[in-house]
């Protein structure tokens, strides 16, 4: 392969964990859902092969050191401890073979666990909080185990969860576990282990800051008592593999945190609650010396969890500044992650202010994403959006554990805009029995996803589109400046029909008869209108795409109806643009619907806390004039709010052209996300 473009250079030269060479500087960081060990269903621990296909598809694709998400020392369902698992370990050796054959080093990440961080969901938390139900079920889930921490305190995910202290019998349990666990990952071939995690406020985080460990025994109160247990660990490990064995911490350099469930803005000043800078240049000195060989880093816990998982808010490179300054304390390797983009990391990397790149989703999004940076095709790497809808939707409002629903909660690591990630035996592309004819009607994501994927399939498309652009409703979700991911989406969108001369678009062309297309097949993908709520002036709103595309201007105050998702990036934007926006939301919190990220919703709920952006929840408003509006509160008093312009973003309906003889997909079907939108299309798609 021929590398043209000099700037990412420094990301394709070798380095060292400890003795192991890696051939490149891209590290594909851990995710959940992507373990080897498939621990999160209720068969058990076992190989994951979907997994295995996942690594071995970007070893492929030139990837220098793949690490799979979690696996539990202790089985999450049905208690197992992981190493009494042999066969497992057999599968996995068998699997090493084959990826170091393209050059790729692994290394496996074993979890203590989550303690407080446990996203303990809406279905299991009653369970929890009732001693009987609680017995009844310990022997297929022990939700005391998995909610164990170092000193008692509410859960992360349901305040009204009391996580119990765990003991010191438990604590070397798990030290134990680690080293018999890493002796077998070492037989199997794995190149290193990743300890998880004095990191993102999972469990040995937890015991490392004093905020969350109030213990009085040797594992509570003093610097060196607070990080025993990631100490006793390390030094567990190399007694059982030997000190040559490359064992990697996954860290946080800060925790960038307020208080309970309240995290810090980029840029703000505040009072650190959790660990600061000054411990962590102490801390990272510390762990090298008790013997990991590498941090793996970034920011956050789950009470700023956006750090950790940063959403389109969150500026690209965010934990650089913090890592690169910790490298100064250390000997060992330092990787870096956090919307990372390739040619700063490659700057970094040349200046020595870290020794690698970590990046996550972006593996998921676009899995031959580094092959096509090597052969200087930026533009065709299909982009990751940080919406977290695929890949860790774990969502949660006020009064709510993880509200997501089982099923996704169990099957992670997905994504949102490529359905073939972790779902290769449901999703695949296929040729057609039979080529046929296609209309398309609607250029927004889900017609042109549905043209792209049937004319894979080896049918010939038309594709209808009324205006005189592609991207429907997405342009307009599209236009604020944190959306610049969503941008270069319909950009890769556009490029990868023109690849297709099977497809032809037929721009500023609005079908009102599919009849008369002669198509074989039509698909029709319209997209949704707004909704019109029956409030007296009404029409004095202004429509949120309206604004959104800049169809219509806004005075400096600014109310906005509805704090759904797209209502509060509304909010967002106008905030950074100078203006000083009100929300109004019927519901108790902001956006409770499912499925949106709790990295995501509480980014913004925290910006508009510390930016004290007013917010009025169980609100409704009851009328709207040219001076503002009159609303009515939760207890029935009215209120007026005086503003210079009012936004209506207070939902949408399906609009389909027709439903008789189509096939209907996207947002004229049922208003969804970009996930349901794609993975619809493809539910339809694969059929024809």
């Amino acid at each position: 392969m021929n590398r043209t473009d000099k700037k990412y250079e420094a990301l394709f030269t070798p380095w060292k964990i400890g003795n192991v060479e890696i051939k490149n500087r891209i590290v594909m960081c851990p995710m959940g859902g992507t373990s080897l060990f498939g621990w999160f269903e209720l068969g058990g621990c076992h190989f994951d092969n979907e997994a295995a296909k996942l690594f071995l598809e970007r070893a492929n694709n030139n990837v220098g050191l793949i690490i799979p998400g979690i696996a539990p020392l202790r089985d999450t369902f049905w208690g197992k401890w992981l190493w009494q698992n042999p066969k497992m370990f057999d599968e996995l050796k068998v699997f090493m073979d084959e990826i170091h054959k393209t050059g790729a080093k692994l290394f496996v990440q074993l979890t203590a666990g989550m303690g407080r961080s446990w996203a303990i969901t809406e279905l299991v938390a009653p369970l929890h909080k009732n001693k009987f139900t609680r017995a009844l079920v310990k022997p297929i889930i022990d939700t005391s185990h998995e909610l164990a921490c170092p000193s008692p305190q509410p859960s992360r995910w349901a305040h009204d969860i009391i996580c119990p202290e765990m003991t010191v019998e438990q604590i070397h349990e798990i030290i134990e576990a680690f080293a018999k666990t890493a002796k077998l990952c070492k037989d199997a071939g794995v190149d290193g282990v990743e300890v998880h995690a004095v990191h993102e406020g999972y469990l040995l985080d937890q015991f490392a800051i004093e905020f969350f460990n109030k213990r009085t025994d040797e594992y509570g109160g003093s610097f060196e008592n607070r990080y025993r247990f990631a100490a006793e660990v390390v030094k567990a490990i190399k007694e059982s593999c030997g000190d040559d064995y490359p064992v990697s911490l996954r860290y946080s350099v800060e925790s960038k945190m307020k208080g309970f469930c309240e995290g810090a803005m980029p840029g703000e000043k505040y009072t650190e609650v959790g660990r600061n800078m000054e411990e962590s240049e102490r801390a990272a000195k510390y762990l090298q010396d008790m013997g990991y060989d590498m941090l793996n880093a970034d920011n956050g816990t789950y009470d700023s969890w956006y750090w950790a998982h940063p959403p389109m808010y969150m500026p690209e490179n965010c934990n650089l500044e913090d890592v690169s300054h910790i490298k100064k304390f250390v000997d060992i390797p330092v990787v870096c992650a956090g919307r990372m983009d390739a040619e700063v990391g490659a700057k970094a990397i040349e200046d020595g202010k870290i020794d690698a790149v970590g990046v996550a989703r972006q593996f998921l999004a676009d899995p031959e994403w580094v092959t096509k940076l090597i052969e200087d095709r930026v533009e065709d790497i299909r982009p990751c959006i940080c919406c977290h809808s695929g890949c860790f939707n774990f969502s949660s409002s006020k009064g709510h554990a993880n509200t997501q629903d089982l099923t996704d909660t169990m099957g992670l690591a997905r994504c949102a805009l490529n359905p073939e990630t972790m779902q290769s035996k449901k999703y695949y592309v296929k040729p057609a029995a039979k080529a046929k004819n296609i209309a398309v009607i609607g250029g927004g994501i889900g017609g042109m996803e549905a043209a792209i994927l049937c004319a894979k399939r080896g049918h010939t498309v038309t594709l209808y589109e009324k205006s005189d652009r592609l991207g429907g409703v997405f342009v307009a979700a599209a236009a604020p400046s944190f959306k610049e991911k969503d941008r270069a989406l319909i950009k890769w969108y556009e490029r990868e029909i023109g690849r297709y001369p099977s497809i032809t678009v037929k721009m500023n062309t609005a079908v009102s008869d599919v009849g008369s297309l002669g198509a074989d097949e039509v698909i029709v993908a319209t997209g949704a209108t707004a909704k019109r709520p029956p409030i007296v002036g009404v029409d004095k709103t202004v429509d949120a795409i309206d604004y959104l595309l800049g169809n219509k201007a806004v005075g400096d105050n600014v109310t906005v109806i509805g704090g759904g998702l797209t209502g509060c990036e509304i909010a967002y934007d106008l905030y950074l643009n100078g203006k000083n926006p009100t929300i109004i939301e019927m519901q108790d919190d902001l956006i409770t619907a499912k499925g949106i990220c709790l990295a995501n919703t509480s980014y913004l709920r925290d910006f508009f806390k510390t930016n004290k952006v007013p917010v009025h929840l169980e609100t409704s408003v009851s009328e709207v004039n040219e001076n503002g509006v009159t609303v009515k509160h939760k207890d029935g008093s009215s209120e007026f709010i005086p503003s210079d312009s009012v936004i209506l973003s207070a939902g949408y309906v399906p609009a389909p052209i027709t439903n008789k003889g189509v096939h209907v997909v996207g947002d004229a079907k049922a208003v969804g996300n970009l996930r349901t939108v794609i993975w619809g299309v493809w539910d339809v798609c694969m059929k024809l």
